[in-house]
Parts: C-alpha cells; sequence; structure tokens
C-alpha cells in the first residue's frame, strides 16, 4: 500500500447542536441543518486522522485514505459554498418578498434545493478525486499540507495534470465566483429593501435577520479564495495551511456561535430541552 506523508497542524472543532423543536421547522433552520452536517462532514474527514497524528508523531495516510479524504472535503466544502447561495435567496424572498415566502420556500422546495446541493456537489467531487486518482505519483510523497486536498496534491505529480487543473478551475468559477455573484445580488437587493423600511426598530430587525449569514460567507469566501482561486505556480504551502485551518475549523466552530447561540428561537429550544439553559 502506498503512503502519503502529511505534515500536521493541532486544529480544533465544534459542531452544531440541532433539536426537534417545532419553532425551529422553518426553511432557515432546515437549511441551517443541513449547513451543520456540512460541518461535521468536514470535520470528521480531517481531525480524526490529523489528532492520531499528533498523538502517536507518525504523520502518514494510505493512498486510498487520501483520496477518501480529498473526496469528503471537495464534497463538504463545495456543498457549503453552494448552501450559503441558496440560503442567501431565502434572506432574500423573506425580506424582499414577504408575502409570497411561504409559496415560494415551500418544504417541497427546500428539499428538491438542499437535495440538489448534495447531488451537484457529490458529482462535483467523484470527478475530481477521479482525475486526482488517476494521476501518477513518483518523488518524494510528502504533502505539505495536514490533510490531502488538490494544490499540494497536483505539485507531487509527475504525471500531465492539465486536465485536473482545468477541472480545479471551472469548479472554482462555478462554486467560487458564480455563487458569491449570486450571493452578493441577494444581498444587493436585501439591502436596498432595508434601506426603504421606514423605522429604525424595522431596519435594525431586518438587518439582525442577515447578519449572522454575512459573517459566514465572508470567512468561509475569503478562506476557500486563499486557499483555492490562485495559480499553482503561486501556490504557498503556509499560506494553503492558514486557509486550511479556516475552512475545516475555525468556519464549523464559528457557524454553531453565529447562527445559534445569538438566536432566540434557538435560546427557547435549548431552554424547553435543558431547563438548566433558562434564563
Amino acid at each position: 500500500m502506498e503512503k502519503l506523508n502529511i505534515t500536521s497542524h493541532k486544529p480544533a472543532a465544534d459542531c452544531e447542536l440541532l433539536t426537534a423543536s417545532t419553532g425551529l421547522h422553518s426553511p432557515m433552520y432546515f437549511f441551517l441543518s443541513n449547513l451543520a452536517t456540512m460541518d461535521i462532514i468536514c470535520t470528521s474527514t480531517i481531525l480524526p486522522k490529523v489528532l492520531v497524528g499528533l498523538a502517536a508523531q507518525e504523520h502518514i495516510i494510505s493512498y486510498a485514505g487520501c483520496m477518501a479524504q480529498l473526496f469528503f472535503l471537495i464534497w463538504s466544502g463545495s456543498s457549503e459554498l453552494l448552501l450559503l447561495s441558496v440560503m442567501a435567496f431565502d434572506r432574500y424572498v423573506a425580506i424582499c418578498r414577504p408575502l409570497h415566502y411561504g409559496t415560494i420556500m415551500s418544504p417541497r422546495v427546500c428539499v428538491v434545493l438542499a437535495g440538489s446541493v448534495w447531488g451537484i456537489c457529490a458529482m462535483n467531487a467523484s470527478v475530481n478525486t477521479g482525475l486526482t486518482a488517476m494521476l501518477t505519483f513518483c518523488g518524494p510523497r510528502v504533502i505539505e499540507h495536514f490533510f490531502c486536498e488538490i494544490p499540494p496534491l497536483l505539485l507531487l505529480s509527475c504525471s500531465p495534470t492539465r486536465v485536473n487543473s482545468i477541472m480545479t478551475l471551472l469548479a472554482d468559477g462555478f462554486y467560487g465566483f458564480t455563487n458569491f455573484l449570486l450571493t452578493l445580488a441577494s444581498y444587493v437587493c436585501i439591502m436596498a429593501s432595508i434601506l426603504r423600511i421606514r423605522s429604525r426598530e424595522g431596519k435594525r430587525r431586518a438587518f439582525t435577520t442577515c447578519s449572522s449569514h454575512l459573517i459566514v460567507v465572508s470567512v468561509y469566501y475569503s478562506a476557500v479564495s486563499c486557499a483555492y482561486i490562485s495559480p499553482a505556480s503561486s501556490y504557498s504551502p503556509e499560506r494553503s495551511k492558514v486557509a486550511g485551518v479556516m475552512y475545516t475549523v475555525l468556519s464549523p466552530t464559528l457557524n454553531p456561535l453565529i447562527y445559534s447561540l445569538r438566536n432566540k428561537d434557538v435560546h427557547r429550544a435549548l431552554g424547553n430541552m435543558l431547563p438548566f439553559c433558562q434564563r
């Protein structure tokens, strides 16, 4: 079995608490539960192997393990980018078209949107992982990273990587640039609607509804851009490691704090389940 060496860092992670409270049965919380699942997949793909390596001081991963890690990382990462756009659309409908919200964001539509996100991104992960698995690695098999991802693996290949680079660029363009534009367009419309609200309290409540999502989008897109939106020739291992920590550890850790712990609906749900959480 081929082995690949991995230099490791020591990240930490958290996962989001999901409840069965009827007060959380809305499109926003449905998509939030999907986001939490993606975060769990992402951290579960990376952290166990990193922690084992730190404990055993043996930073080695099998070739099959590396490909599996790459698949689940691409799947969860691209799914999160696409879902953030869906969540931005949800906020757009809630603020700009509130009277039609129940019709547009019906349970069936929400399930179709979430299923499409998972399916499209699974296909993307399969294609990119399959192309990477077809490469030949004949030389130093030391990955300058603490997990397997496309840029450092392409640098280790001694076979042509043109097709891989093109597919990675296309995926970056769709999941990064296109989704960023869709999210930006949604928030331009949202801000225009908020500015038309006359009362100060109405503006504050509308902005509060979107602020959590804006923070998560900013953190996640910044990290992913640093890791992927750059030519292979300018790849920096240290910069990639920092970006990797941000989108595989920091973002999943902050999501429950940003979305849930400052939300009154979640506070009430936690209070119903855990009486000592009540204020």
